[in-house]
């Protein structure tokens, strides 16, 4: 541990990398889990359409109430 110490204190270049490194990691995690929840709750929400127990119209709003408004279309 003293040696992992020592190394970024001496080079302090290599402590931001590995700071920038796990940042990175970390919002590439967060986007795939929101958007493995978003495509989830868009199945579902097929599913439940396509059985019948909700119409297209209730589906269609469920899904736009989730958007942000006048960021993007794709959000």
């Amino acid at each position: 541990m003293d040696q992992i110490i020592k190394l970024f204190t001496d080079e302090p270049w290599l402590f931001i990398f590995v700071f920038l490194a796990f940042v990175t990691v970390c919002r590439t995690l967060t986007k795939i889990a929101s958007t493995t929840s978003k495509e989830r709750t868009r199945r579902e929400i097929a599913a439940y359409i396509a059985e019948g127990s909700m119409t297209p119209e209730q589906g269609e709003r469920l899904l736009a109430a989730g958007k942000k408004k006048g960021i993007c279309e794709d959000c």
